[in-house]
C-alpha cells in the first residue's frame, strides 16, 4: 500500500546502484537535506560496501530486504536498453507501496510496465534524465521560455553526445513546452572521396529534423567505448535556440549562457557616410552577453554539487507529485514521447562507431590560450 507524504515529513530514501548512484548519494551530505538516506541496495561489491560504511546506512542486496517505512526509493541502475534490471527493480519498489525515481534511459515498452505499475500500486513514478534539474540548465530552460513568450522560435542547433541524446530532448522539450510535432530526415553518407581526405573518423554525423514543431539541425558523436562507456565524448550538450530578434545559446551542460541579438543593419545605414550613423536602438545591445556565471564550474563541483543539487530538484518534485496525488500517467507520456523520439533517431544512427584507442585523453586548461587570446591587441595587423 502506497505511503501518502506529510510534507512536514522529511521522506526515508534509499539509493540502488553505486556508479551514477554515487551522484544520488553526495546530495544527502548537503546541510539540512529535506531527505534521509536510510540505505543503500546493490550487489554487494567493494564500492558498494565501501559507500554504506562511509554514509554509515545498511546495504541491501535484494528489495524484498528493505524496510516498510521507506518512502522512496531511487533506482540508479541500468535498464534493459542497457541490458541491467533497473526497470523490473523500479516495479518490484512499487509492488511494495514505495516512490521511485529512476535515472534514465528506458525504452518505451519498459517506462510503460512501469507507469502502469505506479498507477495499479498507487505511487509516484518519475523518470530522471538528471541535466534538466541542474542549475545551469534550469537557467537555460528559463530563459529560454521567457524568450519564446516573446518571439517563436525559428531555430534549433544542438551538439551533443549520443550518450546524453535523450536528455537533450527533455531539456528541449521542457523549453519548449511540448516535443510533438516531431521528425526526422534520413542522415546521409559521407562520400568516399571525403573520407578518403583525413585519417581520422568523424567524430559527429548531422540530423536534420523537427522538434516541438521548429526546424532542428543535430550534430551527435556516434561514438563510444564499450569497456568505459561513460567517457571520450568531446562534450555533453550545447544548445543554441532562435528568434527573429536572436539566439540563446548554452555553450556547454553546466554553462555558460550567452544571448546574442540578431545582426542586423537597418536600413538608413545603407545610404549614409558611416555604417553606424542611425539612431537604431539595437546597434547598442552588445553582440554577446553571459547571463549568469562568466564561467562555467570545474569538475569537481560539478560532481560535488551541482550535479547533487539536481538530484534535490528531482526529489522535490517527486515529492511534491506525491502530496498533491498527481497521475503518473500525465508526465509519463511526455516521457513516452521522448522514448519514440530518440529510439527513432538512434535507429537512424546506427549502432555506435566502436572506439579502441587506450589512452585517456590529453586534457588542457584554458591558461595557454587565455594568454595567446588576451595578447591580440585591437591594432594587431595594422600597418601604422
Amino acid at each position: 500500500m502506497a505511503r501518502t507524504l506529510d510534507p512536514a515529513h522529511r521522506p526515508k530514501v534509499v539509493v540502488c546502484g553505486t556508479r551514477w548512484g554515487r551522484v544520488y548519494l553526495q546530495a544527502f551530505l548537503e546541510p539540512e537535506f529535506p531527505f534521509e538516506l536510510v540505505g543503500i541496495v546493490g550487489q554487494g561489491s567493494d564500492r558498494t560496501r565501501a559507500c554504506a560504511q562511509y554514509y554509515e546506512v545498511p546495504l541491501y542486496t535484494d528489495v524484498e530486504q528493505i524496510p516498510d517505512d521507506v518512502d522512496i526509493a531511487c533506482v540508479v541502475i541500468s535498464s534493459g536498453v542497457q541490458g541491467g534490471r533497473g526497470a523490473e527493480m523500479a516495479q518490484a519498489f512499487m509492488d511494495r507501496g514505495i516512490h521511485v525515481l529512476q535515472e534514465h534511459a528506458l525504452h518505451h515498452d519498459e517506462l510503460a510496465d512501469c507507469l502502469r505499475a505506479a498507477r495499479r500500486n498507487g505511487v509516484q513514478y518519475r523518470l530522471n534524465t538528471h541535466y534538466p534539474h541542474i542549475e545551469p540548465v534550469r537557467r537555460f530552460i528559463a530563459a529560454a521560455r521567457a524568450l519564446f513568450a516573446k518571439q517563436r522560435p525559428e531555430f534549433i542547433d544542438a551538439t551533443c553526445a549520443i550518450q546524453v541524446a535523450y536528455t537533450l530532448f527533455d531539456v528541449l522539450g521542457r523549453a519548449l513546452g511540448a516535443a510533438r510535432p516531431w521528425g526526422f530526415a534520413d542522415i546521409p553518407e559521407i562520400p568516399e572521396e571525403v573520407r578518403a581526405l583525413t585519417d581520422l573518423e568523424f567524430p559527429y554525423r548531422s540530423v536534420d529534423g523537427v522538434f516541438s514543431g521548429v526546424p532542428m539541425t543535430l550534430r551527435m558523436q556516434n561514438q563510444m567505448k564499450s569497456s568505459d562507456p561513460d567517457n571520450y565524448t568531446h562534450l555533453f550538450h550545447r544548445i543554441t535556440v532562435g528568434t527573429d530578434g536572436g539566439h540563446l545559446t548554452l555553450a556547454n551542460t553546466q554553462g555558460p549562457l550567452l544571448w546574442s541579438p540578431r545582426p542586423h543593419g537597418p536600413e538608413e545605414a545603407w545610404h549614409t557616410v558611416r555604417l553606424f550613423d542611425t539612431d537604431a536602438e539595437h546597434l547598442t545591445y552588445p553582440s554577446a552577453t553571459v547571463l549568469g556565471p562568466a564561467t562555467g564550474p570545474d569538475y569537481r563541483e560539478i560532481v560535488g554539487s551541482v550535479w547533487p543539487g539536481g538530484v534535490r530538484t528531482a526529489l522535490g518534485e517527486l515529492k511534491h507529485a506525491a502530496i498533491a496525488g498527481e497521475d503518473p500517467l500525465k508526465e509519463g507520456q511526455y516521457y513516452l514521447t521522448l522514448c519514440r523520439l530518440w529510439q527513432d533517431l538512434t535507429t537512424r544512427l546506427g549502432y555506435p562507431t566502436q572506439l579502441t584507442r587506450s589512452d585517456a585523453p590529453d586534457v588542457l586548461p584554458a591558461d595557454d590560450l587565455e594568454k595567446a587570446a588576451l595578447a591580440v591587441g585591437p591594432k594587431d595587423g595594422w600597418n601604422d
